[in-house]
């Protein structure tokens, strides 16, 4: 049969032939004893302690009287350390060690705990306690070193100095990482009770070792097995013995029924069975000493239920592996004592009534296992129901405490349990990969939004996930790193390596890294996060503004759509004025594209970057029945790519209303331009007509009335809205370190600019007047244009009669006749009579302007906003709206009492 076909059986025999040299008849004793090694729980001792090794072979050069041969050796040990050529410097001086030992000497004088493996019987019980699997070992080579360097006498030469100062005699089982004791029968040639007393020393805190009528007597010679007898479970009398009480408690240790203790489903507690005859002290200290069963089943049970939960996550599966691993220490703890127990029933007892465990012993020895258990415990129970960052911000929570053995545990823990988090962190923030299974990171992605929104929706943070030793702040740096990353590669096509865009490299992802990042979170970690964060986001912004123009079309936005190129925009009006006059469904776009072609062409905007140039276009508003060009006309801005992050569509639906009022307030602007022309040109030609002069001045106040409000309203919208709004937008963006405050100052800049220029909800009514105020000034340059045209046909009918006149008299005839004179005061009076009917035309339209500005101004005073109290104020600077309007007085006043108590 093939080596690899036989049976594991088979093959330990053959291994135990060939470790003893014997035939297999002769191995039969060793080979059941390996089956029982191999079901046990005992793991291996040996640490990989360069150090000890090397004391060792210094040592036994010095036995050797080879002193020239251990300095030699000291000094080429430490030239290898300094040149770093192995990597494995431990394993060979072990195996040098190992080869220098003499086959002939008795297993118990060899190196290393495996040369006694067959050396002890192993415990009966040692099956009774469960088995997982371990972590690495941290013993050292041989267990009677440690002894000696820990709790000898004092340190042996050159092992002392090593050795001494670990402090390994004050480490507890349970301490973090700390050292495992090795079972008594893996230990050839020592004495059991002694090996118990060091061993158990690992359970007691620093400063609480037992006294020495508790601590475990000296050893004792075994005697032979002809003369050992099991204890009996009762005495003469039928009282339980305390021995077998030790036995049952030792089984509740692991939450086994014993025989005398059992679980009481009912109070959820081990009780004593009541028919057993035992004195109170007994009784009492069984009691306390079950609390150590019911905490070992309360986290079994609950590493039990959740370990193979799948939907627990890995940070769920982490705090079951970090529970796992502290009843791991707990039962080898259990598994020392099982071993005295079971050398202790081998005896005769009259040879070992006094190195016998007892309950105080007990006691005393678990104090601190059961400190430990009662912690986790609680930490299962405050745990309940919690999976992800929200688990591990309960496990931190839980840590804030000042007992610091508690807080040493629970760090402990932490640093476990936080391990998948920070896993997860760093392939975030250095890949931007988010490999979260089963949710539990504070990072969330949606793979149902496209591209063009990947910045907005695709990623968020999970609030409830984010755990409690992560700020808000952290883990929004966190958030914006990744999807800096991911923005990069999939909108802006860049195919820099992630490593590149960091620039930081990755740091170690084992527990012992977290737990160091974990007990720095102001320092290490704080300094990782915002590496990071700055040199993702400087790279981001240095891509947006180098290669898509961010900056410019941030500009270019300024400079047309919100009117701030005055010449193009001027030109533009003059251009499209008689386009624009005609009805909105004769308008076609591909004209008014051509007239702004023209506009562009004439202007300074010729000299702006192609690609700004190529994205301007005109756009024609839904158009509603009696509209003309003036009110469907608008600008537009084409945005794709990149910077379609920062001008959302919603940020170009205001752009687009901004546009449209500042384009009618312009028309304004323009419209009354015109009206001012018409009456200079024409005053001079019409003053000829006296009967008109009082129609005309009325034309004169009114038309100055609404220059003057127009004036003020652009200079408020031009420099108080736009303008300041504009300096604390490009400061923002000057000081922006990534692209979310760039967002956020160019959203917040749009909020305040249709706040500010009554676009807002809460300022309907104002636009609405405004609006109507609008209207008006349209409709008196309507007037105004058919009292010229008719007072210009009345001037030039009178300029010809007087022309024919002077013919007439120049070629000797009359000037005019009876008849042509009767017909011309006829005429005159005909247009004198319609002066009055201009006039009150006139009268009429400026009482209902000034009746809207009185109603404007009222709103504007009775606003919140206090600059829109100061333009109220502007626009009756002479109060004379206010002579009229007692609403306007009373508001005034009340103004003034706030100003005055805001003083």
């Amino acid at each position: 049969m093939a080596l690899d076909q036989k049976s594991p059986n088979v093959l330990l025999q053959s291994l135990c032939c060939k470790v003893t040299g014997k035939s297999e008849a002769e191995v039969a004793h060793q080979f059941q004893y390996a089956v029982r090694v191999i079901g046990s729980n005992y793991a291996p001792t040996i640490e990989k302690d360069e150090i000890l090794v090397t004391d060792k072979i210094k040592k036994e050069l010095l036995r050797q009287r080879r002193v020239e041969d251990a300095a030699v050796f000291s000094e080429l040990h430490k030239k290898l350390q300094g040149q770093g050529v192995l990597k494995h410097r431990w394993s060979v001086l072990y195996l040098l060690l190992s080869l220098t030992e003499d086959p002939r000497k008795p297993p118990s004088s060899r190196v290393g705990p495996y040369s006694s493996l067959f050396a002890q019987p192993l415990p009966r019980d040692a099956h009774s306690t469960p088995f997982y699997c371990t972590r690495p070992q941290s013993l050292s080579l041989s267990y009677e070193d440690r002894l000696q360097s820990g709790l000898g006498s004092g340190p042996g030469p050159g092992l002392g100095s090593s050795l001494g100062t670990r402090g390994i005699s004050s480490l507890g089982v349970y301490s973090v990482n700390g050292p495992t004791p090795t079972p008594q029968s893996l230990l050839a040639g020592q004495p059991q009770s002694a090996s118990l007393a060091s061993r158990l020393a690992w359970a007691l805190p620093v400063n609480s070792a037992p006294s020495a009528a508790m601590a475990p007597p000296t050893a004792r010679p075994v005697p032979s097995p002809k003369l050992s007898r099991s204890r009996r479970d009762t005495d003469a009398t039928g009282e339980v013995s305390e021995a077998s009480l030790v036995r049952d408690i030792l089984y509740v240790f692991q939450g086994i029924d014993g025989r005398f203790i059992r679980m009481n489903a009912q109070d959820d507690c081990y009780k004593i069975d009541s028919k057993v005859v035992l004195s109170k002290s007994l009784r009492d200290l069984s009691s306390r000493l079950s609390e150590l069963g019911w905490l070992h089943n309360k986290v079994r049970k609950y590493t039990d239920s959740r370990s193979l939960d799948r939907a627990f996550g890995l940070v769920g599966q982490s705090f079951c592996a970090a529970l796992h691993q502290e009843l791991k220490e707990y039962y080898r703890l259990l598994s020392v004592l099982h071993s005295q127990l079971q050398v202790e029933e081998e005896q005769i007892t009259t040879l070992s009534s006094d190195s016998s465990l007892t309950l105080r012993r007990l006691l005393v020895w678990m104090y601190e296992p059961r400190f430990r258990l009662r912690t986790l415990a609680a930490l299962v129970d405050f745990c309940q129901g919690r999976k992800g960052g929200e688990l591990a911000s309960a496990v931190h929570a839980y840590g804030k405490t000042g007992d610091p053995q508690m807080r040493a545990l629970i760090q402990h823990v932490l640093s476990l349990v936080s391990h998948p988090i920070l896993h997860c962190l760093n392939r975030w923030i250095y890949d931007g990969e988010l490999d979260d299974t089963y949710h539990e990171f504070f990072v969330a992605s949606d793979p149902n939004v496209k591209t063009d929104r990947l910045w907005h929706d695709k990623y968020s943070l999970r609030k409830s996930m984010i755990p409690s030793f992560i700020s808000m702040d952290q883990a929004r740096k966190v958030l914006l790193i990744g999807k800096s990353i991911n923005f990069l590669h999939q909108v802006c096509q860049d195919r820099t390596p992630p490593g590149k865009i960091t620039a930081v490299s990755k740091t170690a992802e084992d527990p012992k890294a977290a737990a160091e990042l974990l007990c720095d979170l102001e320092g290490a970690f704080q300094e990782k996060i915002d590496a990071a964060y700055l040199h993702t986001s400087k790279y981001l912004l240095d891509v947006l503004n180098r290669n898509y123009l961010l900056l410019e079309h941030l500009q270019a936005m300024r400079r047309y759509l919100l009117l701030g190129q005055g010449d193009f925009i001027r030109h533009l009006m003059d251009l499209l004025k008689p386009e624009l006059a005609r009805p909105a469904t004769t308008l076609y776009q591909h004209n008014l594209t051509g007239i702004l072609e023209t506009a562009v062409r004439a202007t300074n905007a010729q000299f702006d970057h192609a690609e700004i140039l190529k994205r301007l276009d005109v756009r024609l508003l839904e158009v509603c029945p009696g509209d003309t060009g003036w009110d469907v006309f608008s600008l537009d801005y084409h945005v794709d790519g990149p910077i379609a992050t920062v001008f959302t569509r919603e940020c170009m639906g205001h752009y687009l209303r901004v546009f449209h009022f500042l384009w009618r307030a312009k028309r304004m602007e323009y419209t009354l331009t015109d009206i001012w022309k018409g009456q200079m040109c024409n005053a001079k030609l019409l003053k000829t007509m006296p009967e008109l002069s009082r129609v005309l001045h009325q034309c004169h106040i009114l038309a100055s009335e609404m220059v003057h409000f127009i004036h003020q309203m652009q200079y408020y919208i031009t420099f108080e809205v736009l303008e300041c709004s504009w300096d604390e937008l490009w400061t923002k963006v000057q000081r922006a370190q990534d692209l979310d405050h760039i967002i956020v100052a160019h959203e917040t800049f749009l909020d305040s600019v249709i706040c500010r220029c009554l676009l807002d909800n809460n300022s309907r009514s104002l636009l609405h007047q405004l609006r109507s105020i609008f209207d008006q000034i349209i409709e008196f340059q309507s007037v105004q244009d058919s009292l010229y045209r008719s007072a210009l046909e009345e001037l030039s009918l009178r300029l010809q009669e007087e022309e024919r006149r002077r013919k007439r008299e120049e070629e000797g005839e009359w000037g005019v006749t009876a008849e042509q004179e009767a017909e011309e005061k006829r005429r005159i009076q005909d247009f004198e009579k319609t002066v009055p009917k201009m006039s009150s035309q006139l009268l009429l339209l400026t009482h209902f302007y000034q009746s809207l500005v009185q109603q404007f101004l009222v709103l504007l005073m009775t606003s919140p906003d206090e600059s829109l109290r100061f333009l109220s104020f502007r626009l009756d600077f002479n109060e004379h709206y206010r002579a009229r309007e007692p609403r306007l007085r009373a508001s005034l006043g009340t103004s003034r009492g706030r100003r005055l108590s805001n003083i």
